[in-house]
């Protein structure tokens, strides 16, 4: 008796191993690749044929002619072959601990040094990690922070510096759900005239 009931839940298990392991993630993604295959495939950024970054995954800019992100736990870099590679992992520091303060404290003085800024007016956003680690966008505060150092660096016009934010700029989901946003990679693309 036993042995009849064993078989029969092994053969469960393989059924149901088959249905939700292979056939279901097969119907999913053939959905997916048919229905949104730009989001499927990663929504990536290509410019002159070459994949530059994705909309999804946030990069580090540090420079002075670009828009500064998130602090990234994640670096992607571009591999040996032309690839983009992605190293770290993401961090579990707690918001309590002293090396978090520390990092914080760093991305603060670091923002405070920009023209015509001050300490307390840095956006939470540009000094603090998100859950993830590679959030690509900031809030349309946070851009705008930055506007008077990418207009000194770039030599735009800070209204040219703020159209390009504009232009970048995704607002709330079906108009009520969530913040708006600005993606830091596709301002960046726009003011170095890539996009």
């Amino acid at each position: 008796m036993f042995k009849g009931v064993a078989s029969r839940a092994l053969g469960v298990f393989a059924l149901f191993t088959v249905v939700c392991g292979l056939g279901y993630t097969l119907v999913v993604t053939g959905i997916a690749q048919v229905a949104f295959p730009y989001q499927a495939n990663g929504s990536l950024i290509t410019v002159d044929g070459k994949v530059v970054g994705s909309e999804l995954i946030g990069q580090n800019f540090e420079d002075e002619d670009h828009m500064w992100g998130r602090i990234q736990n994640v670096s992607i870099v571009e591999g040996e072959d032309g690839e983009l590679v992605a190293y770290g992992a993401p961090s579990n520091l707690s918001p309590a601990s002293e090396e978090y303060r520390q990092l914080v404290d760093a991305r603060v003085r670091r923002f405070a040094l920009q023209p015509r800024r001050g300490m307390d007016a840095v956006p939470v956003d540009l000094v603090t990690c998100s859950g993830s680690g590679l959030d690509p966008e900031i809030s349309p505060d946070a851009a705008e922070y930055q506007v008077p150092r990418l207009a000194k660096a770039t030599g735009k016009s800070e209204g040219e510096v703020r159209d390009i934010i504009a232009q970048c700029t995704k607002g709330r989901f079906l108009g009520v759900f969530g913040e708006p946003t600005v993606n830091v990679l596709k301002v960046n693309l726009m003011l170095d005239g890539a996009l």
